[in-house]
């Protein structure tokens, strides 16, 4: 039976983490936060929202680490309490949570699969950001030797705990804004099946980002070389699985 839960991490979204909160509530499904060493105002309010909310968990770290350092501490903190299956969703507001029925519908109905969000923007979408994407994609497929991977970075996703902690402790993928690409590449590595979902996904007007040009860039750019790498030596068994028309 599928044990679900909703994983949050958070670095001073102190304006839209309450927002965040009140739209999973009526799931009644365990939430767990991480607060990634954010600034006063931030734990004030997580503070306030643990006061009011029972099923609310509350993982905080001692300095920042990167979403991705955040996502893992809470993928391991569900997983430690019994979850089988996370959705992780951002704080700021960016995701669409009317899409959350379809995704545990996924999760549900294929629970070895990673359930991912293909974002659908709009106009919001900083030009510089819609050229990153692209690269990145361009380097995913030649990764992956596949079409298949639609989306990499999109935070609004599902993933099977016990699979999705095996893969990090054996490869133990990047801790800033380069995780949610390494860790679906490896994932499909793996032989994890992984499926799309479209969702709107906007910029909210004076929202902020903690994506930083060059030092995320280079993060990324280094972990693309690692992959390309890791690829060669995969590449047997990549093409094998194309061949015999595998889904994963």
């Amino acid at each position: 039976m599928m044990r679900a839960c909703f994983i949050i991490p958070i670095y001073n979204h102190h304006e839209t983490i309450a927002a965040t909160v009140a739209a999973l509530m009526p799931y009644q499904l365990p939430i767990f936060i991480v607060d990634d060493g954010s600034d006063s105002a931030t734990k004030q309010v997580l503070a306030e929202l643990v006061a009011r909310t029972p099923f609310l968990q509350l993982h905080t770290l001692a300095e920042n680490t990167g979403k991705g350092g955040a996502v893992m501490a809470g993928l391991a903190q569900a997983h430690a309490a019994g979850m089988t299956h996370g959705l992780q969703i951002d704080a700021d507001g960016q995701h669409d949570t009317r899409d959350i029925p379809e995704f545990w519908q996924q999760a549900e109905r294929y629970p070895e699969a990673l359930i991912s969000g293909a974002p659908q923007y709009d106009a919001s979408m900083p030009m510089s950001r819609k050229i990153g994407r692209k690269i990145t994609h361009f380097w995913v497929h030649i990764e992956t030797l596949s079409l298949r991977v639609k989306d990499t970075m999109c935070g609004f996703r599902v993933y099977p705990l016990e699979t999705t902690l095996a893969t990090i402790a054996e490869h133990r993928p990047g801790t800033r804004m380069d995780f949610d690409i390494e860790i679906m590449v490896r994932m499909y590595w793996r032989g994890t099946p992984i499926r799309f979902i479209p969702t709107q996904v906007i910029y909210p007007e004076g929202g902020r980002s903690h994506f930083q040009a060059f030092a995320d860039n280079w993060l990324i750019s280094k972990m693309h070389t690692r992959l390309f790498f890791g690829m060669l030596r995969r590449a047997p068994l990549l093409i094998w699985r194309r061949l015999r028309g595998s889904s994963v």
